[in-house]
């Protein structure tokens, strides 16, 4: 599998960088290919030779699939999913990455924190809980297949936006609501 870097919603400017644990490396014999050399690779985690059959590459540095862990609450990083996130020379899981800095998985609606494994509805670079994902004039909550618009950073119904709409500038972007997604 490989890996990939997915930013919390709304994250900081350009994301987390440099942690991915890229493609998992699998060398030729199937062991990695680099037990015999002086090309061995050694574990950052733990500083001994990595002889398994696959490893991970992340911030430049090559660890056991055990050994990259986050380093808030020591979770094994491989085991929870593909991605990882660094900030101030610490890796971090995403709960943590998200816990750690600020209001980067906070709800645009209420403004109260989004748990990482929450499904939310995304609207431009907005993110909210399902249920606080509603037009700000009727308060209803849309769900997939309304049609919405985003007028100033606000959602609105479709009906809202016209009547809103009628005689007023603003800066409007339309949009579908699809399926709630996993965070």
């Amino acid at each position: 599998p490989q890996g990939g870097l997915q930013p919390p919603p709304g994250g900081p400017p350009g994301g987390p960088t440099g942690c991915v644990p890229e493609a998992l490396y699998q060398g030729p014999g199937g062991c990695g290919g680099f037990e015999d050399g002086p090309a061995a690779r050694c574990c950052a985690g733990c500083g001994a030779k990595i002889l398994d059959r696959f490893l991970l590459h992340a911030l430049d540095r090559y660890w056991h699939n055990g050994c990259l862990k986050c380093s808030c609450c020591q979770a094994t990083l491989a085991d929870i999913g593909s991605s990882c996130f660094t900030k101030h020379g610490m890796i971090l899981c995403r709960n943590d990455y998200i816990r750690l800095f600020g209001n980067s998985g906070a709800c645009s609606g209420c403004g109260q924190m989004i748990p990482a494994n929450d499904y939310v509805m995304r609207a431009a670079q907005n993110v909210y809980h399902v249920k606080c994902f509603a037009c700000v004039k009727c308060h209803s909550q849309l769900v997939p297949g309304d049609r919405y618009n985003l007028v100033n950073g606000s959602v609105l119904c479709e009906q809202d936006c016209l009547k809103m709409l009628k005689g007023s500038p603003a800066t409007v972007r339309k949009g579908k609501v699809r399926a709630a997604i996993k965070v």
